[in-house]
């Protein structure tokens, strides 16, 4: 499974799942197209106070999974396959109980979420009732990214990716018919994202119910030794994907405390909906590389393990440098599939691209080591750069960078944030401790 060079495991792996986790992230794009097509900006605004939410379930699901699965690969590597599947069915159970808990709370206090995500007194009917799906079908949003992590580590990516492109694919059709022929407004779009994820699950199941790899699903009793070490492994994963949600959430507010109102809000579910497919791209191919990254450790093959981060490390800002440029030149095309019949939305999100997207390249080249770090256990560089990219740099940015340079500068936070953290990456690469370390694992 892990034989061959280089670039032969690279898209082996690491394309399947940037292909599948792209095409999941129509569930949220697909929906602003609808809506802003069929109930414009004010739904738009709107369906915006839940993005946070849905990337934050993302993050709780890829930060088990993730965690789990370098776990898994390292009890692969070592033959214990009793101990892979224990791991496998615990974080099944974490998951299932934290989707409960979302369920349960979330209709319980369904208002106060929406006001704490950003929901202004406008938007804050149209908001509870797109959350109130979001919230109710929680279980399956988690078990959809746990499965597909769980088959990529079993050997079987381009199971994950058939997932979430089926997934995908009927997230298109119900959003079409639900909106349009069934006239169900803002709800329909909700209630197509919701039902994305169980398709995909279906597709998933079999796998793992019928034993066609080496993790199947078993009676459990789940300890606490290993919940803790999923947890561990897990936490550079939760905040890399959950600074998504952050950083849309924070966006959310200083857009609103800046004087931008609504018109700045739904520009900017726009702006968040073009930052997604770059994120995906980078975050999917991080993911694939996961199992890789764990395998050679395991194994003992650091060379190997060296080369592919080389690689990778080169495609990763490849891809980042394409990506910025197509934004500088083509998003105005994107954007005018979200609101063909509001040209100040348009102009207005393309003039806040260029500064929003400007350092968006070196995301990726940051997304890539942490994958790196958590997947080779080393586990506190991979979170110091989590922390610094998502929790610590973009708050403190929007706070200060308006009050010194104006409110213009709201837009370029983000990307300077990437910049920053960058450096301190390079710092620890080019570290004597880290030289030291990579020497005495070559000479084993």
């Amino acid at each position: 499974m892990y034989e061959g060079k280089t670039r032969t495991l690279f898209f082996r792996f690491a394309v399947p799942q940037m292909i599948g986790l792209l095409f999941n992230s129509v569930y949220t794009i697909v929906d602003g197209v609808f809506i802003g097509h069929r109930l414009g900006r004010e739904a738009m605004a709107a369906a915006a106070v839940a993005v946070p939410l849905i990337e934050i379930l993302i993050s709780v699901a890829i930060a088990a999974g993730s965690g789990a699965g370098v776990l898994i690969a390292a009890r692969l590597g070592a033959g214990d396959r009793e101990g892979a599947r224990r791991l496998f069915n615990t974080s099944a159970w974490m998951l299932g109980a934290a989707g409960l808990l979302v369920c349960l709370l979330g209709n319980l206090f369904l208002l106060p979420l929406a006001r704490v995500l950003g929901a202004s007194a406008q938007v804050l009917r149209p908001a509870c009732a797109y959350l109130w799906f979001i919230v109710t079908f929680a279980p399956f949003q988690l078990f959809s990214f746990l499965l597909g992590g769980m088959a990529r580590n079993d050997g079987r990516p381009k199971l994950a990716m058939a997932a979430m492109i089926l997934g995908a694919a009927s997230n298109i059709v119900l959003d079409y018919v639900f909106m349009y022929p069934l006239n169900m407004g803002i709800r329909g779009a909700a209630l197509a994202t919701s039902l994305g994820p169980i398709f995909s699950v279906l597709i998933l199941l079999p796998h793992f119910l019928r034993g066609r790899g080496m993790l199947r699903f078993a009676p459990c009793r789940p300890r606490l030794k290993d919940m803790g070490q999923i947890l561990v492994c897990g936490v550079p994963s939760f905040i890399m994907e959950f600074s998504i949600g952050i950083v849309t959430f924070l966006y959310n507010i200083a857009i609103t405390r800046w004087g931008y109102g609504e018109l700045g809000l739904a520009a900017y579910l726009v702006i968040g909906y073009l930052m997604l497919i770059i994120l995906t791209l980078f975050l999917g191919m991080a993911e694939g590389l996961q199992p890789v990254f764990s395998h050679f450790m395991a194994t003992g093959e650091t060379g190997r393990n060296l080369a592919m981060r080389r690689f990778a490390a080169c495609a990763f800002l490849g891809v980042g440098a394409v990506s910025c440029l197509l934004v500088f030149t083509c998003s105005r095309w994107f954007y005018l599939v979200f609101a063909p019949e509001d040209p100040e939305l348009v102009a207005f999100a393309v003039s806040k691209s260029v500064p929003y997207f400007c350092g968006f390249f070196l995301a990726g080249f940051n997304i890539l080591m942490i994958s790196f770090w958590q997947a080779t256990q080393k586990t506190g560089q991979a979170l110091a750069v989590s922390v610094l990219r998502s929790v610590a740099l973009p708050p403190v940015l929007l706070l200060t960078l308006p009050l010194l340079l104006g409110r213009e500068a709201v837009w370029v936070c983000q990307s300077a944030a990437d910049a920053l953290t960058a450096a301190l990456v390079i710092f620890f690469l080019h570290s004597p401790q880290n030289r030291d370390t990579i020497d005495q694992l070559k000479r084993k």
